[in-house]
């Protein structure tokens, strides 16, 4: 907000874009930052802040207590609902410093991008990361620092300010994983690690191993394993 530019956060559409509109109206309300436009510019992400509302508003016992009997906890004031690809393409010329929050959460696509492209060459704007960004996609490359990164067809320089909170992350951390699992029933076969970084995985599988002495595998790239279904005796 200092240096007058726009602050992008690319975030997933559904359950994470929540989580960042709840936290800006936090930090708004304590002062910590300065009350700016909030633009929300994803469709899928606004139909599921529409499911949380309602929910809210029913009082469901599926929302936070934090958030029961809160009129709308996402909004600080000054939240824009982003909704026709027009509107989409006027942010252009909104007034600065303000944020937009779009899809998709790695810029692998969604409209995130054309603002991406618009946004990163200039000094005075901030991206900021709020969750994984797995190998090869475009939120990876600005989080380890890349200098232009490729995007609708041309390569983007990047000027602007990278911050990268992985404090957003939903996913279970090594101890979790390993509570989980020891939790099931029976001993399995063998527990293969799909979804995770290489040495984070190669971490876990040893720990599997060490703790609950269960065979743990982490399959090499594009590996195909054939599990067989097993029939309750």
């Amino acid at each position: 907000a200092d240096r007058g530019g726009t602050v992008v956060i690319p975030a997933f559409a559904v359950d994470r874009t929540e989580v960042v509109l709840y936290r800006l109206r936090q930090l708004i309300e304590a002062g910590t930052i300065p009350s700016m436009p909030v633009y929300v510019d994803s469709p899928m992400a606004l139909r599921a802040l529409g499911v949380y509302r309602r929910a809210i508003d029913r009082g469901s016992d599926d929302i936070r207590p934090e958030l029961r009997g809160q009129p709308n906890p996402f909004d600080a004031g000054q939240l824009h609902e982003i909704r026709t690809v027009e509107e989409s393409k006027s942010l252009a010329g909104a007034p600065s410093p303000s944020i937009i929050v779009s899809a998709s959460g790695m810029a692998t696509g969604g409209r995130v991008l054309h603002h991406l492209a618009r946004l990163l060459p200039d000094r005075r704007n901030t991206v900021i990361l709020v969750g994984f960004q797995a190998a090869g996609t475009r939120g990876r490359l600005l989080a380890e620092g890349r200098d232009e990164v490729k995007m609708l067809g041309s390569y983007v320089r990047v000027r602007a300010e990278i911050a990268n909170l992985r404090s957003f992350s939903v996913h279970a951390d090594h101890d979790e994983l390993l509570g989980w699992l020891s939790a099931a029933e029976g001993t399995p076969d063998a527990v293969y690690l799909v979804h995770g970084e290489p040495n984070g995985s190669d971490a876990l599988r040893d720990a599997i191993e060490a703790e609950l002495d269960w065979p743990a595998i982490v399959p090499s790239h594009l590996e195909r394993v054939r599990l067989e279904r097993v029939r309750p005796t």
